[in-house]
């Protein structure tokens, strides 16, 4: 089944999922209390479970708890991350639980939205706090209903949204049935992961580790004659890789370069700031921009490079567009080469900064190798 992004619509979260705030359990209190029920807090290991307590416990102590399947979303900590429970679980003052009405609280319905509440993980980065308001206020685009025409089916209620649109509830359902996969396995362990030491990091203006490619404006009129499966078109878009569409070869007959590969691609308005790894050739369309590493092609230096340029999605909110020329002098922070001695080492000719420092390419492959699920990539 294939997605077309372009076609989905915004709903409030509020308008789909109901919340509930945790409180505060204690490390101490899961000993002490051991049993069956999984206690979720802020952390991305292990699904974001620490242990597991008597649910009586927690009953007579008044915590937030759901028997049922759930979402639970971090407060702090890795904030914005989302968890689904199978089983329910007990959440601690770091997290709160997210909950579908009950005739829509299936497997599939909730693990399409996990991956899709997962995408606006990124707000949430420098230490801001999940709070109730923020998060259910925050919009997520989603597949709708339609009538038997083919246009949008509006409900006069509008129970999801002020526009009357329905989320598609079959559909999302339907695309997870769908997915055929074999459970990832992994050899990496976290506590093997490095160290980031960020304090010893050194700033870089992104004008002099890449190179930028504006895209071409997508009509709506090639997209009807060229619309295909042979590459993908990104256009800023905040899922899917940042894919709008697949079109085909014969786009390049309308100006339409391929990318070079590997690469990332840059939304520059809407979701404005925010990278992909691109490891297939690809179009850009006038929303997004691709950004080229001019001396290295390992794709694991740009999955580092694309986690630190996302931490500055921030400051492209409130509606700001990214111009080439400015988002070219921004300065992001990297770990740098160092002598045998320990000293930092400095390239004379000033390739990377002006101050001489040279980005450490291995330490950024060696980390992300390091990873959980690293090695499968």
């Amino acid at each position: 089944m294939n997605l077309d992004f372009s076609t989905w619509k915004s709903f409030a979260v509020s308008k789909i999922l109901t919340i509930m705030n945790g409180k505060g359990i204690t490390k101490e209190e899961i000993a002490e209390n051991e049993g069956s029920f999984e206690v979720v807090q802020s952390g991305e290991n292990n699904n974001g479970v620490i242990g597991k307590i008597d649910l009586v416990y927690c009953k007579s102590m008044g915590y937030t708890y759901t028997e049922k399947p759930c979402l639970t979303v971090a407060r702090s900590g890795s904030a914005g991350f989302v968890s689904f429970q199978i089983n329910g679980c007990v959440v601690g003052d770091s997290a709160k639980i997210l909950l579908l009405d009950d005739c829509l609280a299936t497997t599939e319905h909730y693990v399409f939205l996990q991956s899709i509440l997962m995408a606006n993980k990124f707000k949430y980065t420098y230490g801001r706090k999940v709070t109730e308001e923020k998060y259910m206020n925050d919009l997520i685009d989603l597949p709708i209903q339609h009538n038997a025409d083919g246009t949008p089916f509006i409900d006069v209620n509008k129970k999801y949204s002020d526009d009357g649109y329905v989320p598609d509830w079959k559909f999302m359902e339907n695309y997870i049935k769908s997915l055929h996969h074999k459970p990832l396995t992994t050899t990496n362990k976290s506590e093997n992961v490095p160290q980031l030491d960020v304090e010893k990091w050194k700033e870089f203006y992104i004008g002099k580790l890449f190179n930028i490619n504006r895209g071409k404006t997508l009509s709506s009129e090639n997209k009807e004659e060229f619309i295909g499966d042979d590459y993908s078109c990104i256009n800023g878009g905040s899922v899917n890789n940042g894919e709008l569409c697949k079109m085909s070869e014969e786009l390049q007959e309308m100006g339409f370069v391929l990318q070079e590969v590997p690469s990332l691609s840059l939304s520059r308005v809407g979701n404005a700031g925010l990278t992909f790894l691109q490891t297939e050739p690809y179009y850009i369309a006038d929303n997004a921009f691709s950004l080229v590493l001019k001396k290295q092609k390992n794709k694991f230096v740009y999955l580092f490079l694309s986690t630190c340029l996302n931490s500055e999605v921030f400051k492209y909110s409130y509606g700001r567009t990214i111009s080439s020329e400015k988002y070219m002098l921004t300065a992001i922070k990297l770990p740098v080469q160092h002598n045998a001695d320990g000293t930092i080492f400095i390239d004379d000719k000033h390739t990377y900064s002006e101050e001489g420092y040279v980005p450490d390419w291995q330490f950024m492959e060696d980390y992300i190798k390091s990873l959980p699920y690293g090695d499968r990539l």
